[in-house]
């Protein structure tokens, strides 16, 4: 078997076979602000920002009970990507991918969203914990559509949505609002009907 789903309390769990990706808790606090801290510079030209100013700074507990309520709504997931390494019962953080705008209905339908450590950066495990959502989106959600919006600077990001196999479908003119102004946006879409085998299995076979 590919891949394990083994159920939490909000957001089941996914592995693959170099990674585990769980919900984020309380536990996780110091770790991951660490973590976003020493990737800072690396992930700022990417990050959303608000064009009505900078916010209040959020809590990580702040961000930890909006992630449960949307994922209690089913608006939204969130997994942290772990790297699970011998006789280590807590493996380390290495980034996210979450699942947003979910949309049932006529739709069925959501946007990926994702970020990894950059000294984790080009060694393939965006893709593959990607896939790993992926797969559980089309088949445990049954969603029909996904998407995946990204800068066309964002030349990691790109390479991710080619190798997953997504359609671009063109740019968004001043799409979201990241690093400070309104940014265009590439859309890149896969339908489920699309794939003829997970996308796990895709990416390993590719």
């Amino acid at each position: 078997m590919l891949f394990s789903r083994r159920a939490t309390r909000l957001v089941p769990e996914l592995s693959s076979d170099r990674l585990l990706l769980r919900q984020l808790t309380m536990r996780d606090e110091t770790e991951w602000i660490n973590l976003r801290y020493v990737n800072s510079q690396w992930l700022q030209p990417w990050d959303p920002t608000s064009p009505m100013g900078p916010p209040e700074s959020m809590t990580f507990r702040q961000m930890i009970v909006g992630k449960d309520q949307a994922a209690r709504e089913g608006t939204g997931y969130s997994w942290a990507i772990a790297l699970p390494q011998l006789h280590q019962s807590s493996p380390p953080l290495i980034g996210q991918v979450s699942v947003s705008s979910v949309q049932y209905g006529a739709a069925r339908t959501a946007s990926i969203g994702y970020w990894i450590d950059h000294q984790h950066a080009g060694f393939g495990l965006m893709t593959e914990a990607c896939a790993v959502v992926i797969d559980h989106c089309f088949d445990d959600l049954q969603l029909h559509r996904l998407e995946i919006n990204i800068r066309p600077e964002n030349a990691p990001s790109l390479r991710v949505a080619e190798k997953l196999g997504f359609r671009d479908e063109g740019v968004r003119k001043a799409y979201l609002h990241i690093d400070g102004a309104w940014r265009d946006h590439r859309t890149f879409a896969l339908n489920r009907e699309e794939l003829s085998s997970t996308m796990l299995e895709r990416i390993y076979e590719g």
